[in-house]
């Protein structure tokens, strides 16, 4: 009642969360804050450019394929690890709403050790950092939220595709940086208040690029 609480994932967000909405990214970046991505885009597919649905029916088998509004993991497939069967039946899917999909090529993230049945062993998982945004000014945080793959051999890190989580901790490095706003010329339409850019820190890149690459898993 006193407005001083903001809901971030208010009724309607997940729209940000649609798959097709990733691959226009690079784009919004380069028109809201006339830039080039500090990050790139893993290699993705939409099924409904021209071409792009034979290219990916021809690779059906070394792709991963993902329904446009899924989440948590659910409806995808990794085509080397799926059945003659499954494919089948996605590439009838993709026919009938190629809209609907979108392909991208199997990222392996890295391994890290992992307690299994009182034993350490690899799994596969990825970091996701936080980053706040006050308005003005982009602080990342320290801290990250560490997502594993229990099943051996599993790519799928989400909790409900039985994933796992670790703790997170910082042992060291720079401390957290703040993005500042570069002075530049937007386009007429567009608020200069738009958006906030965070820039590159070449200590922090490392781990985020083997983040960003399995967004949207």
């Amino acid at each position: 009642r006193n407005g001083t609480v903001t809901i971030a994932n208010a009724v309607g967000n997940g729209v940000a969360d649609d798959k097709l909405v990733y691959t226009y990214v690079p784009d919004m970046i380069r028109y809201y804050l006339g830039e080039e991505p500090i990050l790139a885009n893993v290699d993705t597919w939409r099924l409904e450019d021209p071409g792009a649905l034979e290219e990916v029916l021809d690779r059906l088998d070394e792709l991963v394929v993902k329904p446009v509004d899924g989440s948590g993991g659910k409806g995808l497939v990794v085509g080397p690890k799926a059945s003659k069967a499954e494919l089948d039946s996605l590439r009838r899917r993709l026919q009938d709403d190629p809209r609907g999909w979108i392909a991208q090529p199997v990222v392996q993230l890295s391994t890290v050790p992992t307690l299994i049945d009182d034993r350490l062993r690899p799994r596969h998982t990825d970091l996701r950092p936080f980053a706040v945004n006050d308005g003005d000014d982009v602080w990342v945080l320290p801290g990250g939220l560490t997502r594993v793959a229990l099943p051996e051999g599993e790519l799928v890190v989400n909790s409900s595709q039985g994933g796992g989580s670790k703790d997170t901790w910082v042992l060291g490095g720079n401390p957290a940086w703040q993005g500042k706003r570069p002075s530049i010329d937007l386009p007429q339409s567009v608020p200069h208040d738009s958006a906030v850019p965070i820039e590159a820190n070449p200590n922090d890149m490392r781990a985020q690029v083997m983040q960003q690459q399995q967004m949207g898993a």
